[in-house]
């Protein structure tokens, strides 16, 4: 193995023992050597590559939008109305991370990805950004629900509920 699959390796491990200790206890009940030794790695290992227990989950949720845009762009039968089904199958694919992020308390790092995959940013023009905002923000409300009702809907589903939503306003 060389050093980056090493480090890959280390990363998900911790990454994997997060998650199954945040289903038992708060992120604030864990400690960093009970997380290295359930992840089977030093506590070196935990500090060379985080500063803090909520930036693993936070690149665990960049990471997964990161993968889920590649899927979403790879595919040659993405187009705009594509988009929302898409990302809702995808985090329902990975339903096991948002639930756990969710009843963690933690689910403001979902908000925090979305809004940086969308780009708001200080040099746009007003109303993109407070466009771009209206949807990160109904976006993030949108799957919050959905993962507090237990993500039964598909993607299409979802999408076909919010077609009708809109037209009922």
């Amino acid at each position: 193995m060389n050093n980056e699959q090493k480090n890959t390796y280390v990363k998900r491990q911790i990454t994997d023992a997060l998650l199954s200790l945040l289903k038992e206890k708060p992120l604030s009940d864990i400690s960093v050597s009970e997380l290295t030794a359930k992840a089977g790695i030093g506590r070196v290992s935990f500090y060379r590559n985080y500063q803090s227990k909520e930036d693993i989950l936070r690149e665990e949720s960049d990471r997964l939008i990161r993968e889920w845009g590649v899927l979403y762009e790879s595919n040659p039968e993405s187009a705009p109305e594509t988009l929302f089904p898409s990302l809702f199958d995808f985090y329902r694919e990975h339903r096991d991370f948002y639930t756990t992020l969710y009843h963690a308390g933690m689910s403001s790092i979902m908000m925090e990805t979305i809004i940086s995959t969308i780009q708001i940013t200080p040099e746009m023009q007003n109303l993109e950004a407070y466009m771009k905002s209206f949807w990160a923000y109904g976006i993030y409300g949108w799957m919050l629900e959905w993962i507090k009702r237990g993500m039964q809907e598909s993607g299409k589903e979802l999408t076909a509920l919010f077609s009708l939503a809109r037209k009922t306003q």
